[in-house]
């Protein structure tokens, strides 16, 4: 029999994976030390994703991984023995906190010290992205229980050391003190000082700016009580249930349909009905502030500077003047209710005081009323709610017993995405998706060219690939899709998942075949070089060049387009 190359057992790993989670879903609960939960991480390891590094090594406790999922989940999430993912729920009258992780815009309330509830409005991706979050906690668990742990049934002093910490005081260490705390705990997870210490500050920045999470101490500490508790007591074992309104509501769009209607409601409202409308899936600043930032400037009697990118990192920290003076001149701010967790915004751009851009803003119309179109900036979809949000969005209103279509002229998607030839800060130019554990891929007719950006930036054209969540990242896989025919240039979370709805609503009537779609990605990180990967952290200003340029040629193409 022939050997699998690691990148189809990688491929093979990432769809059992799928399969078991699909399974788990509609089994009601699982034990991450069950059988199931043990073949889902036996999967992880076997993919073994960029993200989570040394995830597979039982030697290390994988420190930068620890620092991503720790981000991404709810705070107290290491100390939980009881997990539960349900659709939405009337938590607002209870004493439960609503914990909002720093770095993942997702619903959880705390029930109890042990307890936490997800409330899943997001699909499938976002039950994906929790389960292999909670998959790899419980990995780093078994771990550190295996750290401390001696044949003879007893622990090691490290261990007592370090609960004498967390039950003593954590954050009161300093000086010697805190040295010796971080050099006990390095020996617990098989790190260097240096290695620990980087991590324990790290998570300290961020607990002390907004109690996003607990410090490391305590959460290596819950990991290891968690591991030993599991050991002594079947009743404390990890329990991860998912209710029957979760999968009543997968695949129903019952939070997109509610987003949806909010925004053409507001459309009607101001009386856009027959307006030409440009849907653009972006961050909630950049738009903003290249339409709206040197007229604030100029405003407030601020000079402003020659170079586009110094005026906006100028502006980035004045939201507040930004605002006041956007909503003067077309700008509507639609904070989400539906909880999508996608903001809106709305500009009528003939309201928008043209005179006042930035001179390297190449817009050549004249300001003509009748003609300006209206543009619907939509936050950051996740995965699989691309497709719901925008299959919503592109449907028919229906207005008691008439139905009405708006004039939707072009969509453009703006996002971040891994690149697989190049380096951080690059962009991509999309000219397919195509779709990791299917058979579906879509051709793109990118209304985006090479051209249309300055050499100040490298700009890569080829097929994007979608991927199931950022945490199933192999890079055999990725190895493959780039240097096989497929010449596949990155990957990302949410095209794929956008042209599908595109292209159902070009079947189905509701937009013209010919209508201008628009794909570009800046390249936030590189998952096949080290220290370039999601874990690695974020680009800081190094993203706001690319972002800046990618979302100027877009608005430049909107608004030029209009003397054709």
């Amino acid at each position: 029999m022939e050997e699998l190359s690691k990148s189809q057992k990688a491929r093979i790993a990432i769809r059992t994976f799928k399969t078991l989670a699909d399974a788990l879903t509609l089994s009601g609960n699982y034990r991450p030390s069950g059988k199931t939960g043990q073949k889902l991480a036996e999967a992880l390891k076997l993919f073994n994703p960029e993200i989570y590094g040394s995830m597979s090594d039982p030697r290390i406790i994988e420190l930068k991984g620890l620092e991503y999922v720790i981000d991404r989940m709810p705070r107290g999430i290491e100390k939980c023995n009881r997990i539960i993912l349900t659709a939405q729920e009337d938590f607002h009258n209870t004493s439960f906190e609503e914990v909002i992780p720093l770095k993942r815009r997702r619903i959880s309330y705390v029930v109890s010290e042990k307890e936490i509830c997800f409330v899943i409005t997001r699909g499938l991706t976002e039950i994906y992205d929790i389960l292999t979050h909670i998959t790899f906690l419980h990995i780093e668990s078994q771990k550190i229980f295996e750290q401390i742990s001696y044949k003879e049934g007893c622990v090691s002093e490290e261990w007592h050391d370090l609960e004498e910490i967390v039950k003593g005081g954590e954050h009161d260490l300093e000086g010697a003190a805190l040295d010796q705390a971080i050099w006990n705990l390095s020996i617990i997870l098989g790190r260097t000082y240096k290695e620990t210490r980087e991590t324990y500050e790290y998570l300290e920045e961020h607990r002390k700016a907004g109690n996003f999470n607990d410090g490391l101490f305590q959460i290596i500490y819950s990991l290891g009580q968690r591991g030993l508790s599991e050991k002594l007591s079947e009743a404390d074992h990890l329990t991860i249930y998912f209710t029957p309104s979760l999968h009543e509501m997968i695949g129903h769009h019952k939070y997109a349909s509610i987003w949806a209607k909010s925004i053409k409601e507001k459309l009607l409202e101001m009386g856009c009905q027959s307006r030409a409308i440009h849907i653009i899936s972006a961050n909630m600043h950049s738009v903003k502030n290249i339409l709206y930032g040197s007229g604030a400037l100029l405003a407030s009697g601020e000079d402003v500077p020659e170079d586009l990118y110094e005026m906006i990192q100028l502006v980035r920290n004045q939201e507040e003047k930004i605002n006041r003076y956007a909503e003067k001149h077309g700008y509507i701010f639609l904070p989400d209710h539906s909880g999508s967790t996608i903001d809106v915004m709305i500009i009528d751009t003939a309201l928008v005081d043209m005179g006042t851009l930035h001179p390297r803003i190449n817009i050549t119309i004249g300001q003509h009323s009748k003609q300006m179109p209206v543009l619907v900036i939509i936050d950051y979809a996740f995965g699989t709610q691309a497709f719901e949000v925008m299959d919503e969005i592109l449907s028919p209103y229906i207005l008691k017993d008439k139905t009405l279509s708006f004039h939707i002229e072009s969509i453009s998607i703006m996002g971040k995405a891994g690149i697989l030839p190049g380096k951080k800060g690059d962009i991509m130019l999309a000219t397919a998706h195509v779709m990791e554990g299917t058979p579906h891929n879509y051709i793109v007719n990118n209304d985006l060219v090479v051209s249309d950006f300055d050499d100040s930036v490298d700009v890569y054209c080829g097929p994007m690939v979608t991927v199931l969540g950022t945490s199933l990242q192999n890079r055999d896989v990725l190895i493959r899709f780039s240097t096989s025919s497929w010449k596949a240039i990155g990957l990302e979370m949410e095209g794929g998942h956008y042209q599908r709805a595109i292209s159902a609503a070009i079947i189905q009537g509701h937009i013209p075949t010919g209508m201008k779609t628009r794909y570009a990605y800046y390249a936030s990180d590189n998952p096949l070089i080290s220290g370039q990967t999601l874990a690695s952290g974020p680009m800081g200003h190094e993203g706001v060049i690319p972002t800046y340029m990618i979302t100027k040629v877009i608005l430049e193409k909107i608004l030029n387009s209009l003397d054709e």
